[in-house]
């Protein structure tokens, strides 16, 4: 038996199937949407939904700083408010409308926010980077004290002596640490390890404000 054709028409000599990715894509733009078809228009209409749904657990200088509309701030703080199932859903329906409406540079601003409050924004990355070598150079360089002294004069100098001493008598001989680093672990710090990166890590942070 012979198979029932395939239903379809040609473009530019090639067949398209109806029903085919490139039969939607090309009904799509006949219909006015020549750089996509309805299903990414859908992906997209429902990721900023879902982006609207992320800016409900913003942080308010974070959210702030977006600049978003009035009409679609207000929107939020409602969404915010209601506490009943439908009619939060309700109102995320219309957030997800108003959504759609944001141009291209606050929606990048509104993903930069999200991205921000979960891996912290570079300056705080770099401070948390400084505060590390800050740690191991004091812990293994008699010098190096002096040298943050210097940088920061506001340093309880008392306290950062003790904790350094103390990091150092906790600090595991070099074999325990071959052996544990053979095992794949890393070696076990001390507390004053510990509260030295915190003093460091919080005088940076004053010192940059």
């Amino acid at each position: 038996m012979s198979r029932k054709p395939k239903k379809g028409y040609f473009v530019r000599g090639h067949f398209v199937a109806e029903g085919s990715e490139l039969d939607i894509e090309l009904k799509a733009e006949l219909k006015g949407t020549p750089d996509a078809s309805r299903t990414d228009l859908k992906r997209e209409s429902d990721a900023l939904q879902d982006l609207g749904k992320e800016l409900l657990t913003l942080r308010a200088d974070l959210f702030n700083r977006i600049g978003l509309p009035d009409k679609l701030a207000d929107a939020l703080a409602e969404a915010r408010r209601i506490t009943n199932f439908e009619g939060k859903r309700r109102q995320m329906q219309f957030v997800g409308k108003l959504m759609r409406k944001l141009d291209e540079n606050t929606v990048a601003a509104a993903r930069a926010a999200l991205d921000e409050q979960r891996n912290g924004s570079a300056a705080d990355k770099q401070r948390l980077h400084q505060a590390e070598h800050w740690r191991d150079v004091l812990i293994a360089q008699d010098a190096a004290q002096a040298e943050w002294i210097a940088q920061y004069p506001d340093t309880d100098i008392q306290q950062l002596r003790a904790l350094i001493r103390q990091a150092r008598k906790d600090a595991p001989a070099p074999h325990d640490a071959t052996v544990a680093e053979s095992q794949g672990l890393a070696p076990r710090k001390g507390r004053a390890y510990r509260e030295l990166f915190a003093l460091v890590r919080e005088q940076l942070a004053a010192d940059s404000q």
